[in-house]
């Protein structure tokens, strides 16, 4: 492996670059691995899973750029600073940087001095630096953001590449009118909103975008305020987007009428992930999404959920249900999950990760077993059985096993992950049944009931473990089962 060229070497590290344990081994291996990795880490070396607080080498490496000057100004004002020069460094590691986080750079600076006004001049200086240093500026998160860092002279030539930024809504309209001078081709934009207001500022920034393709909403449950209605200049931006926005993530605690007109326009979307409670049947009807991969929406809107999915194109790979709101959902789920269902195996052949909840009858079980039949890609499924009658021991056993026995018989040959919520139980004699007549490999199985840590449960997943039969079998968190995007 050491004898690998540069370039070989450097396109498997860029497939790890979201690996951060894996990147840091390979900066040990010998001085080549050590020079090709380098760049990588320090194209976005805020985005690694590391404790800044801790992390007095990053507030070293960075701080070892300041000129003389600099430095003897801080330190008249009781900043300690290191004493390394960049000159000394084995690597000019803010040449390869391409991304600017505010809220780890606010982290770092404070190893510097205690005191806000000191730490204010230092992430000045900080930024001054990564101007200046930087080839071009990718990625932007600047949440919590005290700065002009737009106004540095060198900005102009930085910003114009930007690719992604992320913002906190709440932050004053004069850095988004700042930003507006200097970026139009963004082409993710990711916005947490934790103050309900008028969004002129934002709505601007997206009006001169030439090319975004992403954009999430996100608002802050602590926000809410009734009779508030602050989307709509955000929603009418986003309606003169139709011909780039691919992807779609909104969460919003207002319900707002401006939404259905844009969300019918948007037609090339890619990923949605929305709420639908506001829209009757009619109006989702004009929801038509034929390039549709990605699609995410609430348990209590599976009659929503089955609308879109029957305009769609055939091409969805993933449909996630989120896990709240179920037990409040009572009155149709029977026909609504089981419409759900047949939408599913009916217009999504190529799904490959999939939610599904539904109550335990006798029809719901028959068209599981059509789905799993028909949907030979899938690789990941998350099964909900709820009753909505009372529960007994009884039923939950006869739940699982029903389960159990119909992904034997029918499960397709990817199906490498469940995942099981709420109403079922597993006993010792049905689950080695179903084990030892699984005809799969590496089988991952998760659940959030303990019941399955037990002494006789762990003996027998042992057992399979050992001959490649079974991956995982455990038990984990609620919130971690129920969303399959989270890595277990």
């Amino acid at each position: 492996m050491a004898k690998l060229n540069k370039d070989i070497l450097l396109l498997t590290f860029e497939e790890l670059q979201d690996d951060s344990k894996s990147l840091f081994s390979c900066l040990m291996v010998n001085r080549l691995w050590c020079e090709t990795v380098i760049p990588i880490l320090w194209k976005d070396p805020w985005c690694y899973n590391i404790n800044y607080n801790n992390k007095y080498n990053l507030f070293i490496i960075v701080a070892s750029y300041l000129s003389d000057d600099i430095k003897e100004f801080l330190t008249r004002q009781g900043i300690h600073l290191p004493s390394v020069s960049y000159k000394t460094l084995l690597f000019d590691y803010l040449s390869f940087c391409r991304s600017i986080n505010v809220n780890i750079i606010n982290v770092i600076t404070s190893i510097g001095s205690p005191m806000a006004y000191n730490q204010f001049l230092l992430q000045q200086e900080f930024y001054s630096l990564f101007i200046k240093k930087i080839p071009e500026l990718k990625y932007l998160d600047m949440r919590s953001i005290k700065h002009q860092i737009f106004y540095f002279p060198e900005a102009r030539f930085r910003f114009e590449s930007l690719y992604e930024l992320i913002c906190d809504a709440s932050i004053d309209s004069s850095y988004f009118y700042g930003l507006v001078q200097l970026c139009q081709h963004i082409q993710r934009l990711i916005i947490d909103n934790v103050e309900p207001k008028v969004y002129n500022g934002v709505a601007t920034l997206i009006k001169v975008q030439k090319n975004i393709k992403y954009f999430e909403w996100k608002d802050d449950d602590g926000s809410y305020r009734p009779g508030l209605n602050p989307y709509k200049e955000i929603l009418l931006a986003l309606e003169q987007k139709t011909d780039t926005i691919n992807h779609l993530k909104l969460n919003l605690l207002y319900n707002d009428c401006t939404l259905q007109k844009v969300l019918s326009k948007l037609h090339k979307l890619k990923t949605l992930i929305a709420s639908f409670w506001p829209f009757n049947e009619e109006q989702l009807k004009m929801f038509v999404y034929r390039d549709l991969e990605i699609f995410e929406i609430d348990y209590y809107e599976l009659k929503s959920a089955s609308i879109i999915i029957e305009n769609s194109g055939g091409r969805i790979k993933k449909i996630l249900l989120c896990s709240y709101g179920l037990f409040d959902y009572i009155n149709k789920f029977h026909d609504d999950s089981l419409m759900f269902i047949r939408k599913v195996y009916e217009h999504c052949p190529s799904i490959e990760y999939l939610s599904l909840t539904f109550s335990p009858s006798n029809e719901h079980f028959t068209e599981l077993e059509k789905l799993l039949k028909i949907c030979k890609n899938l690789k990941s499924l998350l099964i909900a059985i709820y009753m909505n009658d009372s529960i007994t021991e009884e039923k939950l056993l006869e739940n699982g096993e029903e389960v159990l026995k119909i992904l034997n018989r029918s499960a397709p040959a990817n199906l490498r992950e469940i995942r099981f919520l709420y109403d079922y139980k597993f006993s010792l004699e049905i689950l080695e049944e179903f084990l030892g007549k699984w005809k799969g490999y590496g089988l991952s199985i998760f659940t959030c009931k303990p019941i399955y840590e037990g002494d006789y449960y762990i003996q027998l997943i042992n057992k399979y473990k050992n001959n490649g039969i079974v991956k995982d079998i455990r038990c984990v968190p609620f919130m971690d089962v129920a969303n399959i995007d989270f890595k277990i």
